[in-house]
């Protein structure tokens, strides 16, 4: 439950910062104005911050199923405590890698789509960033469920406890939905990636950067409905509350007049 909350806390940051970016450009389109505030540099940080932790935090869930599924009798991994040392671990991770091309000035404004990005051309900078944000989590989510699959095909294979391999194909589930959440962010996120391969070889689309955040931003509404939909507590402690509060009993106007009538014959 903590690795899911930190998915949920992931992407409710990251919208926030597509929101802000977003209010600036409208802002500034309305206005028609042209200049860089002072925060502009940091949210394009922040854009890099928060991808990269939305990616890492799926890692994370797909890397504790696989060791519980694998190595269950190794307590070390279930421990909370150790998990939230993985959380912070990556959260710190993300925070520190796109600091040194940001004080180095690779993070500039863009005058036409109103936003401070990395531009998209053929550097360095730009292959370390997709790397980082998109190379490493992606990649390794997809094997852990190959290796995942495959393991739970070898139990099925051997004479093994029912409930054993109830547990194991249960965390394959679970690794398959999170499987199912990164490729909702992969395949939505084509736009963005199309426009930095096409800047390789030539100048993208004049409003690339507002085109690509159209699709982040469908992706991450999409991801969060499909999160609180695998998640059975959560979205089972929401509606208790959401059945709660419809289960409140207001009075209606005649059994107020009632009360009222009854309480004046009474005094009378």
């Amino acid at each position: 439950m903590m690795l899911v909350a930190n998915s949920c806390f992931a992407i409710l940051m990251c919208a926030s910062d597509i929101l802000w970016i977003s209010i600036f450009t409208l802002q500034r389109d309305l206005q028609l104005n042209q200049y860089q505030d002072i925060f502009c540099i940091f949210r394009g940080y922040l854009t890099y911050v928060l991808c990269a932790a939305l990616n890492y935090s799926f890692l994370l869930q797909a890397f504790y199923r696989y060791l519980i599924v694998v190595y269950p009798a190794r307590l070390f991994w279930q421990l909370r405590r150790n998990q939230f040392i993985f959380i912070i671990t990556k959260w710190i991770y993300v925070f520190i890698f796109p600091l040194p091309f940001t004080f180095t000035g690779d993070i500039i404004y863009n005058v036409n789509n109103q936003i401070c990005q990395i531009p998209f051309r053929l550097s360095f900078t730009m292959i370390f960033v997709a790397i980082c944000v998109y190379g490493i989590p992606v990649p390794l989510i997809i094997l852990i469920y190959l290796k995942l699959i495959q393991y739970v095909r070898k139990m099925n294979k051997r004479v093994i406890p029912v409930n054993i391999l109830f547990r194991a194909q249960r965390e394959l589930k679970m690794v398959q939905r999170t499987m199912i959440l990164t490729m909702i962010i992969v395949i939505l996120g084509l736009p963005y990636a199309s426009f930095i391969i096409v800047s390789f070889f030539t100048s993208p689309p004049f409003y690339h950067f507002r085109i690509a955040y159209i699709f982040v931003t469908i992706s991450l509404v999409f991801v969060m409905i499909v999160l609180l939909e695998f998640t059975e507590p959560l979205k089972a402690s929401i509606t208790k509350k959401l059945h709660r509060q419809s289960n409140i009993i207001v009075p209606n106007g005649t059994q107020m007049n009632r009360t009222m009538n009854f309480q004046l014959n009474i005094l009378y």
